[in-house]
């Protein structure tokens, strides 16, 4: 069952979760991403792909100036706010985009807010740098706090390893000052996660409802998706899809996907199932 929730945003916006899943469209202003690196070398294109990604269905675009890819080079923090910034100054007096950005820094998240975002999608979630908190709750930003399995060591169970982390993100979060309307949690698809470990959190989600948040989820053309499916990163969308579908029956309210037709139309079907079902 997917109670209906309003998530509190930076610039005073809400986001109303529950009965219509939410698309967060990527929006990666880097050469080196893993799907669309060096798409979008101009402020202009990047814009322009922004308003494409509302158009389609986005709800939400997720602005991102370094890759987060397995063995992509870290960016220095000007680097990442030179790519972004201009971006999220442009894209800020969109009335029907909601920003987020995509960072783990938060000085990048401090002036990002500042330029006009309302979200900040960290994938540490707030543990490598838990100034991200504190910046969240000084400006009322949404806060994203995903899993990963970087850095650290993880626990054999994976759904265990999950709670173990993410229980501390919203601890550091709370303890920093945001209320919990502003948080929504990742478990983190692909994160230093072998392809069977994704499979098993598919099929063990409805689990993670037990932490109390609304779901994020990034399944978008991953190794996971390949790995199982045989495609190639440009031909994962429909699969993609699938999971966003699946992942929605069993609890998913966000989805941070590159195909927005596609999966818009697999979550159209999905929300109509769970109205019926009610």
């Amino acid at each position: 069952m997917i109670e209906p929730r309003q998530w509190n945003l930076a610039h005073g916006r809400t986001l109303h979760l529950g009965a219509e899943a939410l698309i967060m469209g990527i929006l990666n202003v880097t050469p080196d991403s893993f799907s669309d690196g060096g798409r979008f070398p101009s402020v202009q294109s990047a814009v322009a792909a922004a308003r494409a990604l509302a158009a389609q269905g986005a709800a939400i675009v997720d602005v991102g100036g370094e890759s987060t890819r397995p063995g992509a080079r870290p960016v220095s923090p000007a680097e990442e706010q030179r790519r972004v910034l201009p971006v999220i100054e442009a894209l800020a007096g969109e009335p029907d985009i909601v920003i987020s950005i995509d960072t783990y820094r938060s000085e990048t998240a401090r002036l990002a807010i500042e330029a006009g975002a309302h979200i900040v999608n960290d994938v540490f979630g707030v543990q490598k740098d838990p100034t991200v908190a504190a910046v969240a709750a000084e400006t009322g930003a949404g806060l994203v706090l995903m899993h990963t399995g970087r850095e650290r060591q993880k626990l054999p169970d994976v759904i265990a390893d999950e709670f173990l982390f993410l229980r501390r993100s919203i601890e550091i979060a709370r303890e920093a000052g945001n209320e919990d309307g502003q948080l929504v949690l990742d478990p983190g698809f692909g994160f230093a996660k072998e392809w069977q470990e994704d499979a098993e959190i598919m099929a063990r989600f409805g689990e993670l409802m037990g932490l109390g948040f609304p779901l994020l989820v990034g399944t978008s053309r991953k190794r996971f998706i390949g790995r199982i499916t045989g495609r190639e990163i440009g031909e994962r969308d429909i699969a993609t899809a699938a999971t966003s579908a699946l992942l929605r029956i069993k609890g998913a309210s966000i989805f941070r996907v590159h195909d927005i037709a596609a999966n818009r139309d697999a979550l159209r079907i999905a929300d109509a199932m769970l109205a019926a079902e009610k």
